[in-house]
């Protein structure tokens, strides 16, 4: 909770750097496997085969993907698909992540994102709640957007962080 209050108030240092958000990914998706391989997820990933370059936290951002791998094997349907993607468009990298959910979602997408807020009923077990709040405020702290969508079972999140300019670090950007 701390740490919730810390980062939505602003108030944590980013420690900025230029990462491959593609490599970060693939990381962070393998501490993940076999988890998602337990409830027969199989991850189907779409990433460029050259570095995708962004200006982020790695430390922060690997806490915020990884948050998306285990809201996935948490709350995915078993044994379906699960769709990870990395791509470069314009200035920005973005990272998206869909599944089927297997409880019916009963809050709207925006909800979701929202402090102490589970999908559905049958989420409390597990977790605080939390999860999505503090990636959400840590992507936005990075300088990124960071969205959900709902789309009948299919829940959808996109982070989009700006891609990494050489000299970025001197400009204190």
């Amino acid at each position: 909770l701390v740490d919730v209050s810390r980062i939505s108030s602003g108030n944590i240092t980013l420690q900025m750097d230029d990462i491959d958000l593609v490599e970060l990914v693939r990381q962070t998706g393998g501490e993940f496997n076999e988890k998602l391989e337990q409830k027969g997820l199989n991850v189907i990933s779409k990433f460029p085969k050259e570095a995708v370059m962004i200006y982020a936290d790695g430390r922060q951002l690997w806490r915020v993907i990884g948050n998306l791998y285990n809201n996935t094997a948490k709350y995915a349907m078993p044994d379906t698909r699960v769709y990870a993607e990395v791509a470069k468009d314009g200035y920005e990298a973005t990272f998206i992540m869909k599944n089927i959910s297997e409880k019916l979602l009963n809050v709207d997408a925006d909800t979701l994102a929202e402090r102490f807020v589970r999908g559905d009923e049958s989420r409390s077990t597990e977790g605080s709640g939390l999860g999505l709040s503090i990636a959400k405020n840590l992507t936005l702290l990075m300088g990124g957007m960071f969205d959900i969508s709902v789309d009948g079972d299919l829940f959808k999140a996109t982070i989009a962080l700006p891609l990494y300019v050489e000299g970025q670090e001197e400009k204190g950007q």
